[in-house]
């Protein structure tokens, strides 16, 4: 593995352990040009998926990106990495489950919006916001009382 510091290829693993969920091996490194100490994750990965955006577009599927997006959705909220951890390894293990290498953005977004739902309504609305394109903040209004009214019914 590569120092992500210094770019050196001699790099020592430390420390292995699983994540809390069991989706993945969390790997404490040294790297023995520079002595910084860095984390990877090591994961299963069932499939290669393709994205296929909106403008036709078809790009390599990032869980880092999903991941960020999730993120900033989630900035400043009470909810624990735990959970968006183990939130997004469903959205990803639902998405190489569907048997499909190439996966709609929307789709995609959809799945994140479910599992943000369940996490934070107010990062579920942040979510939203981008994700449908909300121009005016009678976008906000009519979004959240649909929400409202989801849940007294």
């Amino acid at each position: 593995m590569r120092c992500p510091f210094c770019g050196n290829e001699d790099t020592q693993v430390k420390d292995s352990r699983p994540t809390e969920d069991n989706s993945a091996i969390r790997r404490r490194r040294s790297c023995g040009g520079c002595g910084a100490r860095f984390t990877t994750f090591e994961r299963v990965q069932l499939r290669e998926l393709t994205v296929l955006k909106t403008s036709g577009k078809k790009v390599p599927f990032d869980r880092s990106k999903l991941e960020r997006s999730v993120d900033m959705a989630i900035r400043k909220r009470p909810v624990a990495e735990e959970q968006v951890e183990r939130m997004v390894s469903g959205v990803v293990r639902q998405l190489e489950s569907m048997g499909e290498s190439e996966i709609p953005s929307t789709t995609i977004g959809k799945l994140i919006m479910e599992g943000l739902k369940q996490l934070d309504t107010v990062a579920y609305v942040r979510f939203a916001s981008v994700y449908k394109n909300f121009r005016e903040a009678s976008d906000f209004e009519h979004f959240v009382s649909e929400i409202a009214d989801h849940e007294e019914s």
